[in-house]
């Protein structure tokens, strides 16, 4: 049968069922065959395909999808030989009737149509009116929001169209990244579509309101819930840097965010107590400056985690009214004399460049005298530097620092850059205009991070990388080649891997305060004790530094040499390869984890498992069991020494009726009590869940065990005594509790 197109005679339904039936049956070869010989034979292509697009629709509407976009890929593949096969020769009467026609069956359910149709039809030359009228069918009619903004960008209409009908559909059905496509090249529209997603973040935001103008939209949970503040201003952030808007047009996101950095400072100042006071005011001043509400915030925040008398200081530097004043504030700040009134500087003590003992003891201490420690500002101490940092062989501590842009969208530029050599700490200022963007100090740090001669170590160094772009414009016009470099977070992410899959375990002394993270907990796993972090988010761009953060910059980089040469001395110990260059990053580790073979199926691991589960245990394989878990002999209950998680309580009291020394936290407790109490007292600690990733790093794999707080205690407990190998006697069951009996059985 060919295909003779709009032609008197020819059974239209007859040759869709025809090629429908070789579709059918995956005829494809016979199909393209007969496709090519049918339009070849048209006499009006254009008209034919049409008409076989809609007959598609008409028939098996489900199953038809696949076959109408065969026979459009085969019409696009014929047509690159058949230069006939186009509008230009026809009337502008038949030409309109077929764009019109191709305009029909461009909807959601032939979303694959819209890039050859309009190709082939010429869409979008029509006019705008007829454009814009399709448009305004697929949303009103046919609810087809994102066919409608994707032909909308395809006819380039953006700047006819209403911005919001347009995009809130969508934006509400999670499709932001359709309506960035949408904006993209329109400055105006990317204004307004910020500024729209900002109004949205205004508490006073209702979105049933706005959902009661689009009716026929039926929102998932998940979507809706991605209609609140907390995304939504994530979204304004990004695109304002995307687009460069000015924040000064996102006022409730940048309210919000700088609201959220207010507290975030209040917490780690008056309740983790790790930044330092001066630090907090520094940040807070910035932060508030020129906003009444952040102000009255700013009140509200310093009566709940400081002081009335302090949170009257600042109402009053600040003028708050007396109406949006906490209550007790107005009648400190009428009690006070205006010198009292006065917010007085932090005093600043002569600082020493040694710390007092208290940190002595706890964190650890830079190996270097004031002098080791150099200031670079000018270009003949860039030299000096230069001279003893490129040396073939060397290795070099890197690390960089900024100011914390605490509420803003300005961006991130480095401040200090340290480079730590043996007995040796170069601290280049590049707030000093004389070497910042200096040639010389850019070509030095491309040689230095480019020498493949030259070890760099540092940690987490794509974030440093990329403050060093955006410092140094030049560096992305000729992009920076990174050689002879070591992050020893990939070495850390390793370190953690081997400690997870029990190859080794190392304790360390547990310190008071939060849980260490990042390089602070590298360094107390391999050299004992973390790092002081106080100054970690104070202002680096202030001159001159204070000497608590020179020592603090410092020992940033140098801690990385010697972390460094710990675990090269013995690699073994650690779980490391001898050369720990080779070790890959966490997504490099993940890759290559999905691309190993499985040798078993999910079937077969389930069935060996039900196996072994019916199989009967023989006390030689539970002994094989037992001693690789724990590498000690057998012991009565007596001398095992646990202290269980306020998560297993019910465990400890059945323990402890065993015979087990037991202590148990309150469920008030903080989860490091465990830690503190087994180092004090040299205890196991038996606990469930999350606490126990924090647990392992304060004390080490073998220290911990984890348990499924979902079992029942007794259950429980046959795991631990078999864990730690414990042997007991009918005696010891009998003389506490008849039902402990039934324990004894199991686990002997």
């Amino acid at each position: 049968m060919s295909l003779l197109g709009h032609s008197k005679g020819v059974d239209l339904p007859a040759l869709q069922e025809h090629l429908q039936g070789l579709w059918n049956r995956k005829e494809l070869q016979e199909l393209h065959q007969f496709l090519a010989a049918s339009f070849s034979h048209m006499q009006e292509p254009l008209t034919g395909l049409l008409d076989l697009l809609e007959g598609c629709v008409t028939i098996q509407k489900v199953k038809s999808t696949s076959l109408s976009q065969f026979i459009l890929t085969e019409f696009m593949r014929w047509k690159t030989n058949n230069p006939k096969a186009i509008l230009k020769g026809l009337s502008e009467k038949e030409k309109l009737r077929l764009q019109q026609r191709a305009l029909e069956l461009l909807t959601d359910t032939q979303s694959g149509y819209m890039d050859p149709l309009l190709e082939v039809y010429q869409l979008s030359s029509l006019e705008k009116p007829l454009l814009l009228k399709h448009v305004t069918f697929l949303q009103d009619c046919c609810c087809c929001y994102k066919e409608a903004l994707v032909f909308s960008v395809k006819v380039e209409l953006q700047k006819d169209l209403d911005m919001e009908k347009m995009c809130v559909p969508l934006i509400l059905l999670d499709k932001l990244p359709l309506v960035e496509m949408y904006v993209h090249g329109h400055p105006d529209l990317q204004q307004r579509l910020v500024s729209l997603l900002d109004s949205w973040c205004d508490p006073d935001f209702n979105i049933q309101q706005l959902l009661s103008h689009y009716p026929q939209l039926v929102l998932s949970k998940h979507q809706t819930d991605q209609i609140q503040p907390k995304l939504l201003s994530k979204h304004v952030f990004r695109l304002m840097e995307k687009f460069c808007i000015d924040p000064g047009l996102c006022s409730n996101s940048v309210y919000k965010r700088k609201l959220d950095s207010l507290r975030f400072l209040m917490y780690k100042t008056f309740g983790e107590k790790t930044m330092s006071e001066d630090n907090w005011r520094d940040h807070v001043q910035t932060m508030v400056a020129g906003n009444t509400e952040l102000q009255i915030q700013l009140v509200q925040l310093l009566v709940k985690h400081c002081s009335l008398k302090t949170a009257a200081q600042w109402a009053a530097h600040y003028h708050v009214p007396r109406h949006r004043l906490p209550i007790g504030v107005w009648d400190i700040i009428q009690s006070l004399s205006p010198k009292q009134l006065e917010m007085c500087a932090v005093s600043v003590q002569p600082e020493s460049w040694t710390p007092p003992q208290s940190y002595l003891q706890k964190y650890y201490q830079l190996p270097l005298a004031r002098e080791d420690v150099h200031f670079v500002e000018t270009l003949d101490e860039l030299e000096q530097c230069r001279q003893a940092v490129l040396k073939p062989g060397c290795v070099v501590g890197l690390d960089m620092e900024w100011r914390a842009s605490f509420g803003t969208v300005s961006a991130q530029f480095v401040a200090l850059i340290q480079l730590a050599i043996q007995r040796q700490v170069f601290l280049l200022d590049l707030c000093a205009h004389s070497i910042s963007h200096h040639n010389t100090t850019v070509n030095f740090i491309r040689a230095l991070l480019s020498d493949n001669n030259i070890l760099k170590l540092g940690y987490g160094m794509s974030g440093d990388s990329s403050s060093l772009v955006r410092t140094w414009p030049e560096l992305r016009e000729e992009p920076l080649k990174m050689e002879g470099v070591l992050d020893l977070l990939h070495v850390h992410q390793e370190l953690q891997r081997c400690w997870s899959g029990r190859r080794v375990s190392r304790s360390v002394k547990v310190s008071e305060g939060p849980a260490e993270k990042g390089l602070s907990l590298l360094v107390q796993q391999v050299l004992g004790k973390p790092l002081n972090k106080t100054e970690q988010l104070s202002n680096w761009e202030r001159r001159p530094l204070r000497i608590s953060q020179l020592r603090y910059a410092a020992a940033d980089a140098y801690c990385l040499l010697d972390i460094y040469f710990a675990l090269s001395q013995d690699q073994r110990a650690y779980g490391l390869p001898e050369d720990l260059r080779s070790i890959p990053s966490a997504q490099q580790a993940k890759s290559r984890e999905e691309k190993k073979p499985k040798d078993k199926s999910r079937q077969s691991k389930r069935r060996e498992a039900r196996q072994k589960v019916n199989e009967p245990r023989s006390r030689e394989d539970e002994c094989v069991k037992v001693n690789s878990e724990y590498h000690g002999p057998p012991i009565t209950p007596r001398e095992l020494r646990v202290v269980c998680d306020n998560m297993l309580q019910g465990l400890g009291c059945f323990l402890r009726s065993l015979g087990v020394d037991v202590r148990m936290l309150e469920n008030t407790d903080d989860h490091k009590v465990a830690a503190e109490l087994a180092c004090a007292e040299g205890r196991f600690i038996l606990t469930a869940g999350q606490p126990y990733q924090t647990l392992r790093s304060h004390l080490g794999e073998s220290r911990c065990l984890t348990l499924d707080c979902s079992e029942k205690a007794r259950d429980q407990a046959v795991h631990v005594l078999r864990h730690f190998n414990v042997h007991f006697t009918p005696a010891d069951i009998f003389s506490r509790c008849q039902k402990f009996s039934i324990l004894f059985h199991i686990t002997t």
